[in-house]
């Protein structure tokens, strides 16, 4: 039977160190990032913290690009127990949380992953994570969706090695615009103390086993974070990348878009 669900695939790869690229959907579009998964991506990240989506949009997005066999995976607000479960219901493939500051508030965050006793996510079968009831075997077991937790704060990167030992925790996830403020160096990402940030998330993550990843604005940047280390990628996001190819093919006609 074929399902949208993931069934802890994308788990597996990240636990293997394989090198991934994905797209950040912020459209709050199921088609637009329909679009993404039918142009080749290895996952889609459905953002619920900066885009347009909320709930409405992870339900239909996680079938949309499961039909191309590729995962759905949520940021989320806030490390809330509610929005962590709400996602894990929807039949995402792993969860993002954003403006962690501490190893603590990490540990806390993982438990809302598992049911208890591990955790405490909250047990229902009507959802699509137990396939609307049919499979009550998705309660046991180990679970299958990633939990990501990201390094943009000062207090994640003093801790990052902590974080990184984290038991349930599968990748660290750089936020390179929310880092280089904390660090107060804004958009300066050739700068020392960024470039030192880096290496501190790369090293920890080796140390530790688990793959690191972060967001690139283009493909040159992407480039360079994979030399860096970086083995899973979000290469821009659906908006920028469609009002990019706008921009780009008016200027090549010679009209001039700027507003």
């Amino acid at each position: 039977m074929t399902s949208p669900l993931d069934n802890g695939r994308f788990r597996a790869r990240l636990r293997n160190r394989e090198f991934t690229v994905g797209v950040f959907a912020g459209l709050g579009s199921p088609l637009a990032a329909e679009v993404a998964a039918a142009s080749g991506v290895d996952w889609v990240l459905v953002d619920c913290e900066h885009g347009a989506a909320g709930d409405d949009v992870v339900y239909p997005t996680v079938v949309a690009t499961g039909a191309y066999g590729v995962p759905t995976l949520v940021r989320v607000e806030s490390a809330e127990r509610i929005r962590i479960g709400r996602a894990l219901d929807a039949g995402a493939a792993g969860v993002m949380i954003p403006r962690v500051t501490s190893a603590s508030e990490v540990r806390d965050a993982v438990r809302h992953f598992d049911y208890p006793s591990a955790g405490d996510r909250g047990v229902a079968t009507y959802n699509r994570a137990a396939r609307w009831g049919l499979d009550p075997h998705a309660l046991e077991g180990e679970r299958p969706a990633a939990a990501i937790i990201q390094i943009e704060t000062a207090g994640a990167l003093a801790e990052v090695a902590q974080i990184a030992t984290t038991p349930g925790v599968d990748l660290l996830f750089v936020g390179p615009l929310d880092l280089s403020f904390a660090l107060g160096v804004p958009r300066q990402f050739d700068h020392p103390d960024f470039i030192d940030a880096l290496e501190r998330v790369v090293q920890a993550t080796k140390d530790s086993g688990i793959p690191a990843g972060i967001l690139a604005a283009n493909v040159e940047a992407a480039r360079r974070y994979r030399e860096f280390g970086f083995e899973f990628i979000a290469l821009s996001s659906d908006s920028v990348l469609l009002s990019t190819a706008i921009h780009t093919s008016l200027t090549e006609l010679g009209r001039n878009p700027t507003p």
